[in-house]
């Protein structure tokens, strides 16, 4: 007969086992709306560096604000990451991020690019610019958002649904420096402008440009830069395209991120913080970059060369909380103006 003293034994050893075998798997959770395989090859370098494991959801940020929402308390999710500082405050609204305390994130990330209250916090950078046929366009002609709406270029100005986030974004941006009075006469002259009802992505617009469709596009920077890096295809599309980084003279260039938020209920708490860290270190800003030809958050990392021929460009400082703020009055107003 198996002595009670020996049945102690074994159970505090089993207990202690199992303790063992939790501790040493440790993980975090990631809930993601962004699809670059460069983002895979960060988690592995976390993983690699600190033997914590990466899990990651993939899906769209409706969807994935829904599946937190759906999850609530017993949500395994840790973190978030997705495009557009309107997704982050949406998010945030929704209860579903808890503020994050580090120091480091403090020390790295201008504060215009956090959270005043420290729900989210910029890892990646994205200005929406203004591409241009070099043949038929001076720069100086288009210098600022506002010139889009100069009745002079009637017919030859493209873009993408406002409906779309980096045009709302965009809007919200002119609403918090300028007011809704301008941004509305500002939509409404853009659309006037338009050579065709809006459609595709960024791409197409540079692709419409390159056929001769319009004269003028709205797009994020990447767009152009991945093209500029690209094939001998995508390099001949945009041969003659330029990109301007408007408002140099004011406020500078609408800039927008990609971001990360510390989930509500995240179980695993100092494991997503370390993560969370890690996306602002140096060696993850210099893979995040290249992969995706974003600008980095840190101003100690160096941009993709393609980036770094741009040139040093002033971007606007609006805390990107108030974009966020203003995106419910964007719609409203690109919906008065016809912008579909």
């Amino acid at each position: 007969m198996i002595k009670r003293a020996n049945i102690v034994a074994l159970t505090a050893t089993a207990l202690w086992l199992a303790g063992t075998a939790l501790a040493s798997a440790a993980e975090v959770n990631v809930y993601s709306s962004r699809h670059y395989p460069t983002d895979q090859a960060m988690y592995d370098k976390f993983t690699a560096e600190t033997g914590i494991k990466v899990n990651v959801v993939q899906g769209d940020i409706n969807g994935l604000v829904q599946r937190l929402q759906r999850e609530g308390a017993n949500s395994p999710a840790d973190v978030i990451i997705t495009v557009d500082a309107a997704n982050l405050y949406i998010l945030k609204n929704a209860k579903l991020l808890q503020p994050l305390k580090s120091a480091t994130v403090d020390e790295v990330v201008p504060a215009n690019l956090r959270d005043p209250d420290g729900n989210w916090f910029a890892i990646a950078l994205r200005s929406r610019v203004i591409a241009y046929n070099t043949d038929k366009v001076k720069p100086a002609d288009i210098a600022t958002y506002e010139t889009l709406a100069d009745p002079k270029f009637k017919g030859k100005v493209l873009t993408r649904s406002s409906n779309h986030t980096y045009n709302l974004s965009l809007i919200a941006s002119i609403i918090a420096n300028d007011g809704a009075d301008k941004a509305q006469d500002w939509a409404k002259g853009l659309v006037a402008n338009l050579a065709r009802a809006p459609q595709g992505g960024d791409t197409d617009q540079l692709k419409a440009i390159a056929a001769g469709e319009a004269d003028i596009a709205l797009t994020n920077h990447y767009y152009y830069a991945r093209l500029k890096g690209g094939s001998d295809a995508d390099k001949k599309i945009v041969e003659k395209i330029g990109i301007v980084f408007p408002n140099q003279d004011g406020r500078g260039a609408h800039i927008n991120i990609s971001g990360v938020g510390l989930t509500k209920h995240a179980p695993n708490k100092a494991d997503a913080t370390k993560f969370l860290e890690f996306l602002i270190s140096k060696d993850a800003q210099k893979v995040m970059s290249a992969g995706t030809m974003e600008f980095p958050v840190r101003a100690d990392v160096d941009a993709d060369p393609i980036l770094a021929s741009f040139g040093k460009f002033k971007a606007d400082t609006l805390n990107l909380a108030k974009i966020g703020e203003a995106t419910p009055d964007a719609l409203k107003i690109a919906d008065r103006a016809g912008w579909r």
